[in-house]
Formats: structure tokens, C-alpha cells, sequence
């Protein structure tokens, strides 16, 4: 199936592992914009690359941006009782269940250094894995939680469209606008949380997206979304 993309993206099927791909791809030099995707009868699946031109640290902001672009989309797609959160450290959340991810890989991870290729990766189950899921608050599918009429292809077309959209706000305006969105969509905040092995309360983030955890001895931790980095496979 060939889906469209906005201008300055492309698109290339695959039959599994988006990031694997867009992950060979970027290193084979491929152009930034690509969007690669997998649309299984029970998970979708989409990464994009990017060829950032500020350090790792700044670049990472491609995650919450991509964050962002996923609520707007499935909140166009979906019916408007479904609502959509976004966890720190990429995980979806759909009226208040886990469901999905978004995950970010990068060519290096010195976060002073400017990478050669920076890729976003979404995976969101459309069916239950099991009958339990879906039934408990932990765990859902979007087919589950309402969205049996929300066609996967067109759900990576829409998530290309209002990430787009983001990218300019971000590249025009600057970390703020995307700050005020996400901070409006974040699970968590004010919660107890274990992120990277370390516990605390989840006070906030720094101007990178950085998050401010507050341990049970008052010291104030700064966790960078670099942590977040994976190799992909």
C-alpha cells in the first residue's frame, strides 16, 4: 500500500521494524524526510528520519514533537470521547491505558555533537494481544478504546502531517510552543515515577525536555532525554 506524505517526506513500506529499517537506511545516507512503516493486522508501525543541525541534546526534542504529532493525529482520526496522553520517556497513552510508544535512535550519542541522523519510531497495537487486554487500566489497543475506524494507513499519514506541522512551529517559533502542547497532553507530572533506575517525584522538565525528578531526600535530579537513546536492531 503506498501512503502520502506531505512535502519534504517520502515514504517506503516495510514488512516489519520500522526503526530497524529507517535505522539502515539513514546510515546508507538516505535523505532526511523518510518515513518508514509497517502496517500489520495488529500493531502499526512508522519511523522518520531526521538530519539535525543542532547538537543531540536540542535534536532530541524530536520525540516530544513526535509526542505531540501522534495526539493531534489519532485526536483528528478518533472519536472525540478518546482521549490521548503523553509519558515522558515516549509511552502512549489512550484514555488512561498504556498503548504503544514512540522511540528515538541516533547516529552517536555525545549530546554536544551534531548527529548525522536522528530517527523517531512509533509502534501502537490496533487489537488486544490477549482478551485481558483492553478490559484492565494497564494495558490497551486502539481498537479496544474505540477506533475501529481509524485505518492504520491513514493514521501514518496524519502523524506525518501534524509532526510536519510541529517541525515548523519548532524550527519557527522555538522550544515554547511545543513545551505549552506536550505540557497540556503529559501523564505523570507530580507522580512518584522510576525512570532509568532512579525513583522520585516527576516535577517538571527543563528547557531541552529534560526530566526534573525530585528525590525522597529533596535533591532535584536532571534526567536528559538522552537517556532515551536506543541501538536498533
Amino acid at each position: 500500500m503506498s501512503l502520502s506524505f506531505p512535502p519534504l517526506m517520502h515514504g517506503q513500506p516495510v514488512i516489519s521494524d520500522a526503526l530497524a529499517e529507517a535505522a539502515r537506511q539513514a546510515t546508507l545516507g538516505c535523505d532526511a524526510g523518510l518515513v518508514t512503516y509497517a502496517l500489520g493486522p495488529a500493531v502499526v508501525e512508522a519511523a522518520m528520519v531526521f538530519a539535525p543541525d543542532v547538537p543531540l541534546a536540542q535534536a532530541m526534542q524530536m520525540l516530544p514533537v513526535c509526542g505531540v504529532g501522534f495526539q493531534n493525529a489519532l485526536g483528528a482520526l478518533a472519536p472525540p470521547e478518546v482521549s490521548v496522553h503523553l509519558e515522558w520517556d515516549g509511552a502512549i497513552r489512550v484514555n488512561g491505558a498504556s498503548c504503544g510508544n514512540l522511540r528515538v535512535a541516533a547516529a552517536g550519542r555525545d549530546a554536544a555533537a551534531v548527529p548525522d541522523w536522528l530517527i523517531v519510531a512509533l509502534s501502537v497495537p490496533l487489537v488486544p494481544e490477549s482478551a485481558e487486554m483492553g478490559l484492565t487500566p494497564e494495558r490497551t489497543a486502539l481498537y479496544a478504546e474505540g477506533c475501529a475506524d481509524v485505518a492504520p494507513d491513514h493514521l501514518v499519514e496524519a502523524w506525518a502531517r501534524h509532526t510536519l506541522h510541529w517541525i515548523n512551529r519548532w524550527e519557527t517559533d522555538g522550544p515554547r510552543p511545543v513545551h505549552a502542547e506536550w505540557r497540556g497532553l503529559a501523564h505523570g507530572v507530580g507522580a512518584d515515577v522510576t525512570i532509568q533506575g532512579q525513583s522520585g517525584t516527576f516535577v517538571g522538565i527543563d528547557e531541552d525536555f529534560g526530566m526534573l525528578l525530585r528525590t525522597t531526600d529533596g535533591e532535584t535530579r536532571l534526567l536528559p532525554l538522552t537517556d532515551l537513546l536506543e541501538e536498533p536492531a
